[in-house]
């Protein structure tokens, strides 16, 4: 994604500049402590404590299943059990509840269908209720139970107001017993409160949850060691790519020279990482980070420097997309062009010929970004204030979520690649959904830096000035619009089941836009998520 407020483009630019990567040369150079055993032994001991779960989920009954398949996907290594993660989910969805069972049990067989696109109605949660129909008191003194419902509800679609009452339920009485938790259900409810488990970025909720899971009374010694163990391996393995995007950026960010632009080549890597982290999956992680770093030039030349005319030039040269219109450009955007389309070149040439992978359809959803930056411009250099929803409708394409998700295709199986690749490539409602979510997180995390360095007319700013109403006013409504887009986007889960893994990813998509929490762009303003790199890339568990 290429994060910014509307393109600002008089004829003279003011001299604005982005703060200088944190990071610069870092991960060329760093070279990571010895672990205590070696990878070889590491892999062979993870080979061993594989095979104890599988024994696990072989002799466990549909309950026991349904809590080691929640365990697993919290410590982020259910990307090893895929097999057992669907005998388990078959289980779980033939095996009703009796009336006898928990709130936190009924909440979680909830959750776990729904993630995994298994339609559960929301009446199993009426045995909780009183006559009146409201949820009954003695729940209350089940914090987890409270948790597991509130996590639940989270994954609500139109329509629902018996899970909308749920969520508000849950978090009233959360709240309320917070400040008495013990660790670690008190980390695990605030972060909740922050933002609910089904909408957090797994592998960040993955680095909290490693560290607690020791504390909790009955953990299983066997799970906690393989995720440690799979953290450690693959943290090698992502190091590894680090290293490689970051020599390939210094490169290109060395030869075009373009001082505007935003250095966020390890923020970019980290996005596409939450995305896809597991081992197999390196081919769409390093796609999606090329396409975000080539769009957050092509973002920073259209917001912070290309006059009109230039933005025009460029706009043009790039749906040509040919080395001949190279001549159309200004002289300092002429190495940039060359080096977009030698980029499409190269990947395309080093695609695996097992990949099925129309690069065509990446390079449309390129091109139609930047048709998005020069309206955007127009808009700007006529001083033009659009109404909020058509100011939305365009930047939450502009934000890069179409690019993004048509480069994450390349992850998917190759039964599924063709119809995923084209489905995503005419921009479905789940891909405008997760666009609106990241955009919206980002208008509002920006707001503040916006009014200081004279970007214009973000979605905040065109709401305050289409409805007369406060930052803060416009800032609520604007929040409820993200709740409708999270329900469209869980809406899609129970669509085309062939297309799931797809949706999945797009999901996560959205889920990656913790980036913006606090109201921090910490894309832009990347020292904010230092720390987390520091824990996903540096720190091993």
């Amino acid at each position: 994604m290429a994060p910014s407020g509307i393109a600002a483009t008089p004829e003279k630019k003011l001299g604005f500049e982005f703060e200088p990567s944190p990071w610069g040369d870092f991960f060329i150079e760093y070279e990571p402590k010895p672990l205590q055993r070696s990878e070889e032994w590491m892999m062979t001991r993870a080979d061993k404590l594989k095979e104890d779960v599988h024994m696990m989920f072989n002799t466990s009954n549909s309950t026991e299943g349904m809590f080691l398949l929640d365990t697993i996907q919290h410590l982020g290594i259910d990307h090893l059990f895929e097999e057992q993660i669907h005998n388990t989910l078959s289980k779980i969805l033939e095996n009703k509840f009796t009336s006898s069972a928990s709130l936190h049990e009924e909440a979680l067989r909830f959750r776990l269908l729904r993630e995994h696109g298994y339609w559960v109605s929301p009446a199993v949660f009426n045995k909780f209720k009183g006559e009146d129909g409201t949820f009954k008191k003695d729940i209350t003194s089940q914090p987890s139970g409270l948790l597991s419902l509130y996590n639940a509800a989270h994954l609500l679609i139109h329509g629902e107001p018996a899970l909308e009452e749920a969520i508000s339920f849950a978090r009233h009485h959360l709240e309320l017993v917070s400040s008495s938790l013990k660790s670690p259900l008190a980390q695990q409810v605030k972060r909740a409160l922050h933002r609910a488990l089904p909408r957090s970025c797994k592998r960040v909720e993955t680095l909290h949850y490693i560290s607690e899971y020791g504390e909790e009374e009955g953990h299983n010694p066997v799970l906690l060691e393989l995720a440690k163990l799979d953290f450690n391996l693959l943290q090698h393995v992502h190091l590894k790519e680090l290293k490689a995007i970051t020599e390939w950026w210094k490169n290109i960010y060395d030869h075009i020279g373009l001082s505007y632009i935003r250095d966020r080549v390890v923020e970019s890597y980290t996005w596409a990482y939450v995305i896809y982290y597991e081992r197999w999956f390196e081919l769409p992680r390093i796609i999606i980070a090329k396409m975000m770093l080539l769009i957050t030039i092509l973002d920073d030349t259209y917001d912070t420097h290309g006059t009109i005319e230039e933005c025009r030039k460029l706009y043009e040269a790039v749906q040509r997309w040919d080395e001949s219109a190279v001549s159309l450009l200004p002289e300092y955007l002429k190495k940039f062009y060359i080096e977009l389309l030698r980029t499409f070149k190269n990947i395309e040439g080093e695609m695996p010929v097992d990949i099925n992978y129309d690069i065509a359809h990446l390079k449309k959803a390129v091109q139609n970004n930047v048709t998005g930056y020069l309206q955007e411009a127009e808009w700007s250099h006529k001083n033009y204030k659009p109404r909020f929803i058509d100011q939305v409708n365009l930047t939450s394409l502009t934000v890069g979520a179409p690019t993004v998700c048509v480069s994450m295709m390349a992850g998917m199986s190759d039964t599924i690649m063709k119809q995923a690749l084209k489905w995503t490539a005419d921009v479905p409602d789940v891909v405008v959904a997760a666009g609106k979510i990241v955009r919206l997180m980002n208008d509002i995390a920006a707001f503040e830096r916006g009014k200081c360095n004279n970007d214009v007319a973000s979605s905040v700013d065109c709401y305050i000035n289409e409805y007369s109403v406060t930052s803060d006013v416009a800032i609520a409504r604007i929040g409820a619009l993200m709740e409708d887009e999270w329900r469209t986007l869980n809406q899609a889960r129970f669509g085309n089941r062939v297309l799931l893994p797809a949706m999945q990813r797009i999901i996560s998509l959205a889920s990656a836009s913790f980036i913006y929490d606090n109201r921090n762009d910490a894309y832009t303003a990347s020292k904010h998520l230092q720390k987390t790199i520091e824990g996903l890339f540096i720190k091993p568990m």
